[in-house]
């Protein structure tokens, strides 16, 4: 197996598939840090062969990319992409909390990121735990620091220190009473509040934002209903929803075990699996705010879960869809997966059967000879009373 290691090493094996796929990539993303003048050198390390260090890294599955800064080793769980590992590699390789030193260089990162956090203020407890949360989650977005004079005149903030995140056209305040701690609070607004929604972000959403929103093949007319409804109803959904859409419905029918309606609304557990889906179709802003209400006062009818006999459900779904889908693609393929194993079985059974019908077969003819000559015993010894007789 391959653990792809930045600034490091790389652990391989030849015949990983996964691994053999992401290796152009790898390789380009290499070509492309050198060339930038980036202090991140790319390697890798074969993990069969070294099956000690991966184990020292901690790592479960392949291929795994790592970036070792220091005594810390930051994960990437994005997608795996030239442009998205070189980004991943240059937000962490750099501070964990980057200075704006002007209006300037604000308003730049304002127009390239689209979830931007930001301390305002002096030395206090509160840049420390900003610093340590920084450190922390840098791998899923950039820290900033900058004075109030760097803020748009338009901001008025209550008090100072503070940290502030800008995003959907919009600033939110941190504030402590209110919302927990800082590293909750950050890892909850590192989101935007309608995003689309794919295999890597659908389980990083945190454990406590159990509900989500997947719009499969959306309208643009519910699409925009759906973001109204995130932006007017921040206050009462933000701690509890996350909105988005899904391309596909994949997911989405593994899920529920059958086919969706395109397009279709579905609030999703991310912590039970457990789904819930809306009585009638939804048209107007009121009956989606009605429709999440109810989920989230508990009178909504909830469908699935994460039990064994659900589990238990799911697997044999999945077999079944993975045999269809083989099948539409390439009948001949198809046949011959699923074909050759069942005539060498047939033909076992076959043999089995036809074995066991012989030495059947075999044991008559022997019996059948020792009752002849028993027949012919017996006569012979009547022979002689027969003859008395006479």
């Amino acid at each position: 197996y391959r653990v792809y290691f930045l600034a490091a090493t790389d652990f391989y094996t030849p015949w990983c598939g996964y691994c053999k796929k992401l290796e152009p990539v790898w390789y380009e993303v290499g070509v492309e840090l050198r060339s930038s003048g980036s202090p991140v050198r790319v390697g890798k390390m074969d993990a069969t062969a070294y099956s000690g260090m991966a184990s020292e890294f901690g790592v479960r599955g392949y291929p795994t990319i790592k970036l070792l800064k220091g005594d810390l080793a930051y994960n990437y769980k994005g997608p795996r992409t030239k442009d998205d590992i070189v980004e991943f590699a240059n937000r962490v390789a750099g501070p964990a909390v980057r200075a704006l030193p002007s209006k300037q260089m604000f308003e730049h990162m304002m127009k390239r990121h689209d979830v931007l956090f930001v301390y305002v203020g002096g030395e206090s407890t509160l840049k420390e735990k900003y610093n340590d949360v920084a450190s922390e989650l840098i791998v899923y977005t950039y820290f900033f620091s900058a004075s109030e004079e760097v803020l748009p005149e338009s901001m008025s903030l209550p008090e100072l220190p503070a940290v502030i995140v800008f995003k959907d056209g919009a600033y939110f305040t941190y504030d402590e009473y209110e919302d927990g701690s800082l590293s909750s609070w950050v890892n909850k607004e590192r989101f935007q509040g309608y995003l689309q929604i794919d295999g890597f972000t659908l389980y990083e959403l945190p454990l406590h934002l159990m509900w989500y929103f997947a719009l499969f093949s959306f309208a643009f007319r519910l699409k925009a209903l759906i973001q109204r409804v995130a932006k007017e109803y921040r206050e009462h959904f933000n701690s509890d929803f996350q909105f988005g859409h899904m391309d596909g419905n994949d997911y989405i029918n593994s899920l529920i075990m059958g086919e969706v309606t395109v397009p279709s609304v579905i609030i999703l557990n991310t912590s039970n699996e457990q789904y819930f889906l809306p009585g009638e179709p939804i048209e107007t802003m009121e009956q989606l705010v009605q429709f999440i209400s109810s989920v989230l006062n508990g009178s909504a009818q909830a469908y699935g879960g994460d039990g064994i006999i659900q589990r238990i459900k799911r697997v044999a779904f999945d077999a079944r869809s993975t045999i269809m889908s083989v099948f539409r693609s390439s009948p001949l393929l198809g046949c011959f997966l699923f074909g050759l194993p069942l005539g060498v079985i047939s033909l076992m059974c076959y043999g089995i059967c036809t074995a066991e019908s012989d030495d059947g077969s075999d044991d008559i003819d022997l019996e059948g000879p020792d009752d002849g000559e028993n027949e012919e015993e017996d006569v012979g010894e009547k022979d002689p009373e027969v003859k008395k007789t006479d």
